[in-house]
């Protein structure tokens, strides 16, 4: 063989033996109230030098029943600590990857500045329709549906129900005038003064605890591991505080 020959040759050989690039990208499913709280997040690690995030958003429940279904999602960061903890004993996420990344707030929320007043604003005749982020499949849905028990008027105000299919839907069910008042996460209204709210103190429903868990799927993926660092951090975490997220829980 020609010097030319055995040179390529050994050129090939290095390029086999070396190893694959890592991936640059993580795919995270989201629960709808972090939206924008992870947008934020997932920017300030791009802008770290760690890489790509694609961020679906929806409902808790339903995103993880796309996982249960084979979707092809790295990290998992939910509503609740159930679904991490299923995904952990169903041999979905990788073991000892849970944390809890946030712990969420409840708010009664109305674009009209003058009447949300408190808990007795729900005690008002002619309240009108009254959104909520539907329970069986959202950790605030359960939460609005503790209130309304814990405050005894969830009988009197069902047949006003109007349920989104996630928190993201409430909100807007509220923000489009389609809903008089509704219960939102305190991070969907955090840095807005309109309207008028009620924050529901947190002994009045179950705490809303949100975990984050590595998938199976982005087992060898750094960049899903990398971007979990990253949500425990300092950044991060001022982040999540300034989203009205309690941390003294994470």
């Amino acid at each position: 063989m020609s010097a030319i020959g055995l040179l390529l040759a050994g050129m090939t050989m290095a390029a086999a033996l070396r190893p694959l690039p890592v991936a640059a990208e993580a795919r995270v499913a989201v629960a709808a109230n972090f939206t924008a709280a992870a947008q934020e997040i997932a920017a300030a690690f791009a802008a770290a030098g760690g890489g790509r995030v694609r961020l679906s958003f929806g409902s808790t429940g339903q995103l993880y029943g796309q996982i249960v279904q084979g979707a092809p999602f790295d990290v998992f960061l939910a509503a609740d600590a159930e679904r991490p903890a299923r995904a952990l004993a169903e041999g979905l996420a990788v073991p000892g990857s849970g944390f809890t990344y946030a712990v969420g707030r409840l708010a009664l929320w109305s674009r009209d500045p003058g009447l949300v007043r408190g808990p007795e604003t729900l005690a008002a005749a002619g309240v009108g329709p009254l959104a909520i982020a539907n329970p069986e499949t959202a950790p605030y849905g359960v939460a609005a549906v503790a209130v309304l028990r814990a405050l005894g008027r969830f009988d009197a105000l069902a047949p006003q129900l109007v349920r989104g299919s996630n928190i993201a839907q409430a909100y807007q069910f509220v923000a489009s005038g389609n809903a008089a008042l509704g219960f939102v996460a305190l991070s969907q209204i955090a840095g807005q003064d309109a309207g008028s709210r009620w924050l529901v103190p947190a002994d009045l429903h179950p705490a809303i605890r949100q975990d984050a868990v590595l998938l199976q799927r982005g087992r060898d993926n750094p960049t899903a591991a990398a971007f979990l660092a990253f949500l425990k951090g300092p950044e991060a975490s001022s982040i999540i505080a300034r989203y009205g997220y309690d941390s003294d829980q994470r």
